[in-house]
Parts: structure tokens; C-alpha cells; sequence
């Protein structure tokens, strides 16, 4: 089975905006690379999971999305780093209803686990707000970080057993 690093996006791959959908507004947070290289050297594939309200909420579109994506996928590859799938949620409770797919719901971890074979017990999910934590928990997956105490740590990053 496939050990996997779960990211959130917005808060851990990038300085936080909310509803950032141009990539004139995004700003790397430059520990991101450090952790991805790490990770990948031990044989781990990198997911990035991010509820994208904004979409539902009309502040933009799918495509807008789908634009930015690809450029900061791009902005990995030229840092020698595969981001190996990106799964968003573009629904809001209120907008939309509810959906398995919000974290803290684990719909997009449980979707990467069926489609990657990923070993969850031995993956790793790091995000900046407890939403994300809830759904890492949710989904089984027994190590999860808070960005903000990775980015004090970054020469010692955990390995889960």
C-alpha cells in the first residue's frame, strides 16, 4: 500500500486569502517545499485536499480554480516535486448542502485512499485549522500536524511508525 502526505492548501502550501483564486494573490510558504522534498524522499505521494467555499459561493469558478491549480502544480515541478492529485470541495452548507467531501468531513481523503491505494494508518495529514484535523482524524489517519508547529520543527519532520 501507498503511504501518503495529505495537505491542506490554503494556510500550508500558501500564506492564507480568503477565497484566493488569482495567482497574482498567492504566496508560497516557503517551508512547503522543504516538508514535500522530505516526505517524497521517504517514499511518500502528496495529496493536497482544500475546501474551496468560494466556488459555491460565487466568488469564482471551477475554472478559476482548475487555473490556479495547475500553475502552483507547475510551481512544485520546478522544484523537482510531483503533487500527485488535488481534490477540492467546492460545496458550502449553506449554498450547496451538506456534502461528504467539507472537512471536517473525510469525503476527499476516503476518495485518495480508494483511488491511490493509500495506507492511511501510515499517512500524514498536515493543516491549519482543526477542520482539517477532524477530517484526518475522521479518515483514520493516526498522524496529523498543525502547519504552524511543522514550521518550527522543519529539520526534525515526524515519520509515522
Amino acid at each position: 500500500m501507498t503511504k501518503a502526505l495529505f495537505l491542506d492548501r490554503d494556510g500550508v502550501i500558501n500564506e492564507e486569502i480568503n477565497y484566493l483564486h488569482r495567482v497574482d494573490d498567492f504566496t508560497f510558504i516557503e517551508e512547503i517545499f522543504d516538508i514535500c522534498h522530505f516526505y517524497k524522499e521517504h517514499g511518500f505521494i502528496i495529496i493536497v485536499i482544500t475546501n474551496q467555499a468560494g466556488i459555491a459561493k460565487g466568488y469564482y469558478t471551477e475554472e478559476d480554480f482548475e487555473l490556479l491549480t495547475d500553475w502552483m502544480i507547475q510551481e512544485f515541478l520546478k522544484r523537482g516535486i510531483t503533487i500527485d492529485k488535488v481534490y477540492h470541495c467546492p460545496h458550502h452548507p449553506d449554498f450547496t448542502g451538506k456534502c461528504d467531501c467539507r472537512k471536517p468531513n473525510p469525503g476527499m481523503i476516503l476518495a485518495a485512499r480508494e483511488e491511490f491505494d493509500i495506507d492511511l494508518s501510515h499517512s500524514i495529514l498536515i493543516g491549519d485549522k482543526l477542520s482539517d484535523i477532524e477530517a484526518g482524524i475522521n479518515s483514520g489517519i493516526n498522524s496529523v500536524y498543525y502547519m504552524e508547529s511543522l514550521r518550527e520543527r522543519i529539520k526534525n519532520l515526524p515519520l509515522p511508525e
